[in-house]
């Protein structure tokens, strides 16, 4: 347990050239840019200052106090109600400055659902600053679903940020314990290192002790959205057996996490029964952790994953909190070998269907891809993705364009990520 004040993750030494500037906008919306100041021309011309995009969040806070929760009266405004049965903290002791009430919506609360009915929200115009587009444009790249806002109702700290093709490329940095190694302070750093150094989403994939806890710490001091993969705390509950997972555990799962305010989960319900097989001729096998726990659980079962076969009650448990699906790619290549392969491409299609079913809800969807994929197939992935998910969102893991560089992966993978943006995609993930 966190029990003292974490050293500051310091924005001036940092950029020492730098300060933190606000754009103002409507509502009270003041968006932060970083000014950058620039030297002299060669003849003594003064040079304006540079602004550009900032993730780093306010600084100067205790991490026991958590960030202030600038979207609260916007949230407030909106067909929520509080649930005062219910505890984010779950019964753990928690330094008062990190709980908040539980919300829910009364109905359907997201960003894709207020964006249909022609509504511009405050974050759009958050965003619209922060981008330099006009709001309207915001508004209907959601609607579409061709971008996503992800910002759960439980995290009014979270400055809001949007993912899609029509925008800035983001990138995701991925935290979090494990059995061996690491403290809630460790992974409250890690965040607060990463939004500083440009982050603009965080994955807390956390495995190890004391999961909620540490977790709850990370969202009431992230101004980044947070995500999560949510079979991995499932897994937790059922002592690390998959088989032992049913959807009562998992349900319970998303609802906890939605109500501490997770922005984006990660579901894998496009790993089919069929699809298992398919694999079995492959160079690394499956080789996500996500799909590996749910193929597990479906041959043990002989059974449709339960995460596909209950994909419409999931949307409807999002919806109630604006929690956006990141469908997780369980069968994406690890090796170059296996890139764009039967398996990785029936998983594809099969998150083009599932994305539809979302849409229904009004639940927003980006479309987790490869992975290991040479440079010469990079480009098939991105056409695929476009046509068979409707252009929604795509958020590569990479891909890394080679097999033989250990210990190079940032440099593999940056290549791969320069095709795949060039391309298309909306989101990295690193």
């Amino acid at each position: 347990m966190a029990t003292s004040a974490l050293p500051s993750s310091s924005f001036a030494d940092a950029f020492p050239c730098s300060a933190k500037v606000h754009l103002e906008g409507p509502h009270g919306i003041r968006v932060p840019v970083r000014e950058i100041t620039l030297a002299d021309a060669p003849d003594g011309t003064p040079n304006a200052p540079l602004r550009v995009y900032d993730t780093s969040g306010p600084q100067g806070h205790d991490v026991r106090e958590g960030l202030p929760p600038i979207r609260d009266s916007w949230i407030r405004a909106r067909d929520v109600a509080e649930r005062p049965d219910r505890d984010q903290s779950l019964g753990i002791a928690m330094p008062p400055g990190l709980r908040r009430p539980v919300l829910r919506g009364n109905g359907c609360v997201t960003q894709m659902h207020y964006a249909r009915r022609g509504e511009i929200t405050p974050e759009m115009e958050f965003i619209a600053l922060r981008e330099g587009l006009p709001a309207e444009f915001v508004r209907s790249e959601v609607a579409r679903g061709r971008a996503i806002i992800p910002a759960n109702i439980n995290h009014p700290e979270v400055e809001p940020m949007i993912i899609g093709r029509g925008f800035h490329v983001k990138i995701n940095a991925n935290i979090g314990n494990s059995a061996v190694v690491s403290s809630i302070d460790e992974e409250v750093e890690k965040l607060r290192w990463a939004s500083l150094w440009g982050a603009d989403t965080v994955m807390d994939l956390s495995t190890g002790k004391d999961i909620h806890e540490t977790r709850q710490w990370i969202l009431r001091n992230a101004a980044v959205p947070i995500g999560t993969v949510p079979i991995y705390q499932a897994l937790e509950k059922v002592g690390g057996v998959a088989e032992d997972l049913t959807w009562e555990a998992y349900r319970d799962t998303l609802i906890e996490q939605a109500e501490q305010g997770v922005d984006y989960f990660t579901v894998h319900a496009g790993v089919l029964l069929p699809y298992i097989p398919m694999t079995a001729r492959r160079m690394t096998g499956i080789v996500s952790r996500g799909g590996s726990i749910i193929a597990k659980w479906c041959l043990a079962h002989h059974k449709e994953s339960f995460l596909y076969t209950h994909f419409r009650e999931i949307c409807e448990i999002m919806a109630a909190y604006d929690v956006s699906f990141s469908l997780g790619d369980g069968l994406r290549p690890g090796s170059i070998a296996d890139a764009n392969d039967e398996a990785q491409f029936a998983e594809l299609k099969t998150q083009g269907e599932l994305t539809s079913i979302a849409w229904e809800h009004d639940v927003q969807v980006m479309n987790e891809g490869p992975g290991h994929v040479p440079m010469h197939l990079i480009k098939e992935n991105m056409e695929k993705q476009l046509e068979w998910c409707h252009e929604a969102p795509f958020y590569t893991l990479g891909p890394l364009t080679t097999d033989i560089a250990p210990g190079y992966d940032h440099i593999t993978s940056a290549i791969g990520a320069a095709m795949i943006g060039w391309y298309g995609t909306a989101m990295l993930c690193y």
